[in-house]
């Protein structure tokens, strides 16, 4: 007979943000949740630019009040032609006042984020912490049992899977994935600019992917360069003063000189789609549902949906007192998500092939489709509101 004490109707496994959102949601919404990960510093230096819909749910998880003072936020979106090939696409801007909003977004460092969401998960009596990582998961008929790494045992009807792109529970439902490697890398890391940013994310698309600019506090901003691996790792290896310079040139002094801070991260870039979001009393969220190259900002923002969406569908069901874990839950949540995932992943790829591309005849239809984005206001206006809140999410 299992224990009433560790057996939940949720568990969250994973304890990142997109993790630990879930958790809270599910929790907020009734369920008695355990969360299974491992509390770690959080030394990393990256940042997450937040968009509308994912503020929005940090707001109505009583978060985004912790640490929006920690955020920048971000008014204005600059694309920038920097491949020098002989078709070349127009500036294009889009800016929040043009559809009534204060903002798209706020840019905030990670370990802001996750400061905020761990005070927050504290806070639940029903929400319970297992400082460890989960070993094994076996599916069976009413539950899922779990075993984590000291030994400790547990049981849910839903299991949400927030472990990563090599995630544990997505491998004990048995859910293929589908993975492309890219021949490109991503260098991240913070700089301070002698020029204010005046909270315009700019982003500068050369052959070999995008150089992004996103706005911190003060004078300073996230970078995310993509190149080809090899020169990713070249970046990395340079001094400070050397990769200061070198980005400054990259961005073409528009923020003037350049001081690149301490810390530096390398991500070889892949899409990953699972066959399913959700199967035999698992959900999927975060990498373990989707794997995205960082054009758009739409990886964390995907996976905060996915904790919305979960929680919703499964805090109905337990409301209802039906089971969370049901078949009937589960493919509603991958109805749910297909759509935004599929169409986000797509617009992604398209748009980086698009820059990897060095066939003439295609460089004309981009530069033209660029230009009608730019010169279009309705058109401009579908693609910031479309790029923030998918339709069918309204």
């Amino acid at each position: 007979m299992t224990d009433a004490s560790t057996h939940f109707d949720a568990s969250v496994i994973g304890g990142g943000p997109a993790g630990l959102a879930a958790a809270i949601a599910l929790a907020q919404r009734g369920a008695r949740t355990a969360l299974v990960a491992r509390r770690l510093p959080y030394a990393d230096n990256r940042t997450t630019a937040l968009l509308g819909a994912s503020v929005d749910l940090l707001e109505s998880l009583e978060v985004w009040s912790r640490c929006k003072d920690k955020a920048a936020s971000l008014e204005v979106m600059r694309l920038v032609d920097d491949t020098n090939r002989l078709f070349r696409a127009p500036e294009v801007r889009f800016s929040c006042h043009e559809i009534a909003l204060d903002a798209f977004g706020y840019n905030i460092d990670n370990r802001s984020l996750m400061l905020a969401l761990e005070a927050r998960a504290a806070e639940f009596p029903n929400l319970v912490r297992f400082d460890d990582e989960a070993e094994n998961v076996v599916i069976e008929a009413d539950d899922v049992a779990m075993r984590t790494a000291a030994g400790q045992f547990l049981t849910a009807r839903l299991v949400v899977g927030a472990d990563g792109r090599h995630s544990l529970c997505r491998e004990a439902a048995g859910i293929a994935v589908t993975r492309r490697d890219l021949t490109q890398t991503a260098l991240t890391f913070n700089v301070a600019h002698a020029r204010p940013h005046r909270n315009v994310s700019t982003e500068f698309h050369t052959p070999h992917g995008p150089c992004v600019f996103v706005p911190l506090p003060g004078n300073r901003s996230s970078v995310v360069w993509v190149s080809a691996p090899a020169e990713a790792e070249r970046l990395r290896g340079l001094s400070d003063e050397d990769l200061s310079v070198a980005i400054e040139k990259q961005s073409h002094s528009i923020l003037g000189r350049m001081t690149v801070e301490p810390g530096r991260n390398v991500f070889p870039l892949a899409i990953e789609r699972p066959q399913s979001f959700a199967r035999d009393r698992v959900a999927l969220v975060g990498e373990a549902a989707h794997v995205v190259p960082p054009i758009g900002a739409q990886g964390l923002n995907l996976g905060l949906r996915d904790a919305a969406d979960i929680a919703r569908l499964s805090g109905e069901a337990i409301a209802s007192g039906k089971d969370p874990g049901a078949d009937e839950v589960l493919r509603r949540y991958d109805r749910a998500r297909r759509p935004d995932i599929l169409s986000r992943t797509f617009a992604i790829d398209i748009a980086n092939r698009s820059l990897l591309n060095d066939f003439l005849p295609l460089q004309p239809i981009r530069a033209v489709g660029m230009h009608l984005l730019g010169a279009i206001g309705p058109l401009r206006r579908f693609a910031m509101r479309e790029g923030l809140t998918p339709t069918w999410r309204k």
